[in-house]
């Protein structure tokens, strides 16, 4: 995988200041806020900054969270996982491993059959239906 690495300027101008702010400045949705949260179609989601596959529908769940919540991503190698004690709490967050954008954060408390949720912004994400066979 080729890592796309652009000057803050072209970030800038590739994403709205919204996207801006969550996936290149560490930024949070409010709960409930975003478009996909309830989103059930059958599908891909993709890093709304690089277009990268990130995530399957059918490891999307209602984690009861406020945020779009997945079981895993495609592949362990789509995403990287970094410390983060910002707010006055120890967590990992999650970045697109192709351009290191903010998705989210991954807990322990998921279910079966990994235990863990990946609590992501639906802002640092773009959903694409998947095309019928």
């Amino acid at each position: 995988m080729d890592h796309l690495n652009l000057s803050e300027a072209e970030w800038r101008k590739r994403l709205t200041p919204a996207q801006y702010h969550v996936l290149r400045e560490a930024g949070t949705e409010r709960a409930y806020a975003g478009a996909l949260t309830d989103n059930k179609a059958d599908g891909l989601y993709h890093c709304a900054a690089c277009h990268q596959e990130l995530f399957d529908s059918a490891d999307k769940y209602d984690s009861g969270s406020g945020w779009p919540s997945f079981t895993q991503p495609i592949a362990p190698d789509r995403v990287s996982d970094h410390s983060d004690t910002s707010h006055g709490m120890t967590r990992t967050e999650t970045r697109c491993a192709r351009c290191d954008s903010h998705l989210g954060h991954v807990f322990p408390d998921g279910p079966p059959p990994t235990g863990l949720r990946y609590c992501m912004n639906s802002i640092a994400l773009e959903f694409r239906a998947r095309k019928a066979a």
